[in-house]
């Protein structure tokens, strides 16, 4: 097991392993609870991606690098075919019923 990268908090931890996760990187959190006692602990108590397997570790750096630098989302917002909800640029499907973006063409 090999540190891959020190999260500002567990949100921004977790997204990041859904993301490795995702293309086949396996992760886990440590230290995820700890940052409640932030200025009671140590500065290193912030939440930190382990990479499980170190053969993935070089893998895992790239992806961790093209996740935080991909581009801003671009598109329209949409309004739900199904419930009228207005829906943001970058949804494939309606936050409120699920139903999929009837535009989308991927």
């Amino acid at each position: 097991m090999r540190e891959l990268y020190q999260a500002a908090d567990r949100v921004e931890a977790q997204v990041l392993k859904d993301y490795l996760d995702r293309e086949g990187v396996e992760t886990v959190i440590i230290g995820d609870h700890l940052s409640g006692a932030v200025g009671e602990l140590p500065a290193d108590i912030f939440p930190t991606l382990w990479v499980l397997d170190e053969n993935d570790l070089e893998r895992a750096k790239r992806l961790t690098e093209r996740f935080f630098n991909r581009p801003p989302v671009s598109g329209t917002a949409w309004r739900c075919a199904v419930c009228g909800e207005r829906i943001e640029p970058g949804f494939e499907v309606c936050w409120n019923c699920g139903s999929p973006n009837p535009n989308d063409n991927e």
